[in-house]
């Protein structure tokens, strides 16, 4: 199996931080991010890690990786940048990470031992992590429902309390061919705009509502972050002790 990093955008929220080198550059307990997702890939057993660069994209050529280039890194979204990469999605299973994320080896590992068409990670205890950074935990949170069966039936949207919560999407999720073609199915219906403007739950809301491919939601109760600001980066470097 392989697996794709999508390190692309520039990560402007970190203000300064990304004047000059991508947000998988920023460094975490003096790591950048980019050797925490590497080092619980490989941990997993996935030795084959591709990268869609875009902005910056000559620092990260020391790191060996299959790369995928999105020259258009500045003006589209998520969704376009991971198109980049279709040779490997249409070729077998493959494990996407976003880039300003990091988590242990068994997150990917529930990912890989998955046999579902499409499968993403979730964290179920969630309130306390977004408490954490930002206050108000419904500030930033978007709604998660699932079915008893794991399921997923609802993904970003705005929620009206913690009851439409019931977890928090990772950026940590597994295509394979079957529903990376569901996808394309998908972007076939909008317009060049539309397909620019793509984000990844957005596509995976509209999976849910397609209801072809279903989208298995897998509990991760593990250490794990996301690094979107610098006060999110502060949050970690007190709370995340050792390693992962």
């Amino acid at each position: 199996m392989k697996a794709l990093i999508l390190a692309a955008g520039r990560g402007s929220r970190m203000e300064e931080m990304t004047d000059d080198a991508p947000k998988c550059l920023v460094r975490l307990q003096g790591k950048p991010l980019l050797e925490w997702q590497l080092a619980a890939l490989k941990a997993a057993g996935i030795e084959d890690i591709g990268i869609v660069t875009g902005y910056r994209r000559e620092l990260l050529s020391s790191y060996g990786l299959q790369e995928f280039h999105n020259p258009r890194w500045a003006e589209t979204n998520m969704v376009t940048s991971l198109e980049c990469a279709q040779e490997w999605l249409t070729s077998e299973p493959c494990i996407v990470s976003y880039s300003d994320i990091f988590y242990e080896p068994a997150a990917v590992k529930l990912l890989v031992e998955s046999t579902a068409t499409m499968a993403i990670t979730y964290d179920p205890n969630w309130l306390s992590l977004w408490t954490a950074r930002f206050g108000d935990p419904l500030l930033d949170a978007e709604t998660f429902r699932i079915k008893e069966s794991n399921t997923l039936v609802e993904i970003g949207r705005k929620p009206r309390s913690v009851q439409d919560i019931q977890g928090q999407y990772m950026g940590l999720l597994k295509f394979t061919p079957q529903s990376w073609i569901e996808i394309q199915n998908i972007r076939a219906e909008l317009n060049p705009a539309q397909r620019d403007r793509m984000h990844c739950t957005g596509t995976l809301q509209a999976m849910v509502e397609r209801g072809n491919v279903p989208v298995q939601a897998l509990r991760y109760e593990g250490k794990w972050g996301e690094v979107d600001t610098q006060s999110d980066l502060a949050v970690f470097q007190r709370t995340l002790i050792g390693s992962i």
